[in-house]
């Protein structure tokens, strides 16, 4: 490990993780924008219960945990979850975003908050870690094929 950094620091290189405005878009490359602008459209959409437009978001045989553990690649059933789901208005921020591209496949990772309102008025907030793979389509746009949202269940399992 000590040759490495010293390799990489020859380079210019660290081992230290990318700043928040590398990862806000300061340094990012035209694909790794357009793959968090991939996020960011369904995230807007799914804010706006516009259903038919999330769905554009994914691949047809994409993969979504809508709960740790449990992948749901059925799209009449992701259709109707997310149907559900919008119907508490939930609102998402992001705290970051991580991009990740190599050819045609690009990783999203990235911790959100969300609040949203039940119908009996009851205030419900929740936070997590999204972490998606996308594939770049024929006409370039980046759709994804796998989505969790909850990827940080796995440390507050070894907690």
């Amino acid at each position: 490990m000590k040759h490495a950094a010293a390799w990489l620091v020859a380079l210019g290189l660290s081992l230290t993780s990318p700043t928040l405005s590398q990862a806000e878009g300061q340094h990012m490359s035209d694909q790794e924008k357009a793959v968090k602008h991939a996020i960011e459209t369904m995230t807007s959409a799914f804010e706006n219960a516009d259903i038919d437009a999330v769905m554009q978001s994914y691949e047809g045989k994409a993969s979504i945990l809508f709960e740790p553990g449990n992948p749901a690649s059925d799209p009449d059933l992701q259709r109707k979850l997310f149907t559900e789901f919008a119907s508490i208005n939930p609102n998402y921020e992001y705290s970051g975003h991580e991009v990740v591209v190599t050819g045609d496949i690009a990783l999203h990772i990235a911790p959100w908050t969300m609040t949203a309102k039940t119908p009996d008025g009851q205030t419900i907030s929740q936070s997590g870690l999204s972490v998606a793979v996308l594939r770049q389509q024929n006409d370039g746009s980046w759709k994804m094929v796998i989505d969790n949202p909850h990827g940080s269940h796995l440390l507050a399992a070894a907690e």
